[in-house]
C-alpha cells in the first residue's frame, strides 16, 4: 500500500493524464463470452479514463456463471464452415452447435455425412 493513501494516488494519475470516477448505482455488470455469461450483482465499478479510452474496474462479493445453452459462434467461424464444406450458413450454425463450436469437427461431419 502507498504511504500518503489515496491522495498520493489520485495526484499520480492526475500526472498521468487519468482521471478516475465511481459509478454510482450500479445494478448489475454482464460479462458474456461465446459459451457463458458472468453475473455480477451489486458491483462497485470505477472508470479510469484516458485520453482516448476507459478502463473499467468492477469489484463484487460474489457473482453468478451461466452457461450458455446454445453457443454464439462468430459470423467467420460460420462464413469458415459453410466455405470448407459448400452447404449454406443455416447448416454450418446447425453444425457448429452439434460439433459444440469445434470447426474441425463441424466440417468433417458436413463433408463426411
Amino acid at each position: 500500500m502507498m504511504r500518503g493513501g489515496n491522495r498520493e494516488m489520485r495526484r499520480m494519475m492526475d500526472k498521468m493524464g487519468l482521471d478516475m470516477n465511481e459509478l454510482t448505482n450500479v445494478q448489475e455488470v454482464i460479462i458474456k463470452t461465446d459459451k457463458k455469461e458472468i453475473i455480477i450483482t451489486k458491483p462497485s465499478v470505477t472508470e479510469m479514463k484516458a485520453k482516448d479510452n476507459s478502463i473499467f474496474t468492477v469489484t463484487a462479493d460474489s457473482y453468478e456463471e451461466k452457461e450458455l445453452e446454445v453457443p454464439i459462434f462468430s459470423e467467420e467461424d460460420i462464413q469458415l464452415v459453410s466455405l470448407q464444406a459448400g452447404v449454406d450458413e443455416e447448416k454450418a450454425r446447425t453444425a457448429l452447435e452439434e460439433a459444440k463450436g469445434d470447426l474441425a469437427k463441424a466440417i468433417l461431419n458436413l463433408t463426411s455425412a
